[in-house]
């Protein structure tokens, strides 16, 4: 990070007349008296207005300060552990074939006294909890094939970590996939895949995105984007049937 430096001036005449230097030390003395008077007298005509303004900022950095050390600090802690189980009933859904509905749903609403991700959304907006909350109920809600709360939840999501806004545009791309709006499904690929390079989700979605152009006729764009897979993802899982897709897709 840059520094400001403060430089150090040196008179290139060291035998400055006396009568010089006294002179000037008197006028700038003078015009401090005369600078010191306007300024009593501003300060007397609209005294008032001045401490008003300087009490009101006082005031608005003091409530900043209560609302991040009194408020949101401990909301934060609190949200946290509200999250916790809700994130373990999550959890327990992805590995839980047979009952995962219900840990979804519990995961939602919450359970044994203990908010669920919607709770903790409405509750704690301010914190990370939430911004995790509300990714999470996306995912919850697609996985109920309740694919209108997916998108909704998703499409308020946002976070500093592109592979995590790359999953959340790709299922929202999967859920208008599966309400059969095709051309939302495509555009919401395109954003994930321009949100992230990376070697995980971005053949996925490159192979999603093709796929959805084909069955909308767009079979220049699908190929498009299985060449890519085969040209920068030749590594990726996406890419070992690559060149079917290819040639299904081939155009004069």
């Amino acid at each position: 990070m840059a520094t400001y430096k403060k430089r150090s001036f040196k008179s290139k005449n060291k035998n400055l007349n006396k009568s010089v230097k006294e002179s000037t030390t008197a006028e700038v003395f003078e015009s401090l008296d005369v600078g010191a008077t306007k300024t009593e007298q501003i300060v007397s005509k609209y005294q008032n207005l001045i401490v008003g303004f300087i009490t009101t900022s006082i005031l608005v950095v003091l409530s900043y300060l209560g609302y991040q050390n009194f408020i949101l600090n401990p909301q934060s802690e609190e949200a946290n552990n509200e999250l916790f189980l809700a994130q373990n009933y999550f959890n327990q859904a992805l590995s839980d074939v047979d009952n995962n509905d219900s840990l979804f749903t519990l995961a939602l609403n919450g359970s044994e006294g203990k908010y669920g991700f919607l709770d903790i959304i409405e509750n704690y907006s301010a914190t990370d909890a939430a911004d995790i909350a509300t990714y999470s109920a996306g995912m919850a809600y697609y996985n109920l094939n309740d694919f209108e709360n997916s998108i909704n939840y998703l499409q308020k999501f946002s976070s500093d970590d592109e592979i995590l806004n790359a999953l959340a545009l790709g299922v929202i791309g999967d859920s208008f996939a599966e309400l059969n709006q095709l051309e939302d499904a495509l555009d919401s690929y395109k954003s994930a895949i321009n949100s992230s390079k990376n070697q995980f989700t971005t053949p996925k979605f490159l192979l999603k995105a093709g796929n959805i152009s084909y069955m909308l006729g767009k079979k220049r764009e699908a190929l498009e984007f299985y060449e890519i897979i085969k040209k920068d993802y030749s590594k990726s899982p996406e890419s070992n049937l690559i060149d079917i897709q290819i040639g299904k897709n081939s155009v004069d």
